[in-house]
């Protein structure tokens, strides 16, 4: 028997690095799991490579695409039991050199994309009487100053607070849906990696990962198959960082 076994999970931005290890690490404990990515090709591979595994291309900025990712969930399961908004991106560019079309960005994909994965997905959830778990993926950078990457910083910051408003509203409603916020630090994923290599050598961050190293995307993937099975029952409304200590200074 699985942790999961009977259970339907959404995993947005699955098509690569923790997206696809959440998805994994959740079919591995006996899930159904539905992966969306915009990288199609990406996405259909890896949802090849996952039994019982199915791939919607799907931009989590889109209202209408949220609507018919739901809609094809609902038909094909019936039910959802875990969501986990982990799509994102990250360009760097200082406050005054920020422009505002990539500021728009960040926020649509994150703050928008967490905003519509969890208006749209409630109420197939509560439907289902079992309650649930929504996982939301914020970053370390919400909890700390990153000069390079204002933008990314404020949607990942977005996330951790309209995920305690989400917590207490499903409570509200008796729903049984619990939300949380993971905040990871540096992890070994493409977006990662692409990020290391744009960043100046003297930049605090960079020195910050060298020192402490980087987690694998099973780290995070672990913990959010933690909270989306019944162990986590009890964690509700809050984050969790998981970074190696690189916040602790």
């Amino acid at each position: 028997m699985g942790l999961l076994d009977g259970k339907v999970a959404l995993v947005t931005g699955a098509a690569q690095g923790l997206g696809e290890a959440d998805a994994r690490a959740l079919a591995a404990e006996g899930a159904r799991v539905v992966l969306t990515d915009v990288k199609a090709e990406l996405g259909e591979q890896v949802a090849a490579s996952i039994p019982g595994a199915i791939f919607i291309q799907h931009d989590v900025s889109s209202d209408d695409g949220w609507r018919d990712v739901i809609a094809r969930v609902d038909r094909e399961f019936g039910r959802l039991d875990v969501l986990v908004n982990n799509a994102g991106l990250v360009r760097f560019a200082s406050i005054e050199d920020c422009s505002f079309a990539d500021w728009q960005l960040h926020m649509r994909v994150m703050a928008d994309g967490t905003f519509l994965g969890c208006h749209h997905a409630i109420p197939l959830m509560a439907r289902s009487g079992d309650g649930g778990s929504i996982i939301n993926m914020s970053s370390v950078a919400a909890i700390k100053g990153v000069g390079v990457i204002p933008a990314y910083t404020a949607a990942k910051g977005a996330i951790l607070s309209i995920t305690r408003s989400i917590a207490v509203h499903c409570q509200e409603k008796g729903y049984g849906i619990r939300c949380n916020a993971l905040v990871p630090g540096a992890h070994d994923t493409p977006m990662t990696a692409s990020a290391i290599a744009q960043l100046p050598p003297e930049e605090a961050g960079l020195a910050q990962i060298q020192g402490q190293g980087q987690g694998k995307p099973e780290d995070v993937a672990n913990l959010v198959v933690f909270l989306a099975s019944d162990k986590g029952k009890q964690i509700n409304g809050t984050h969790i960082v998981i970074d190696n200590g690189e916040t602790m200074g």
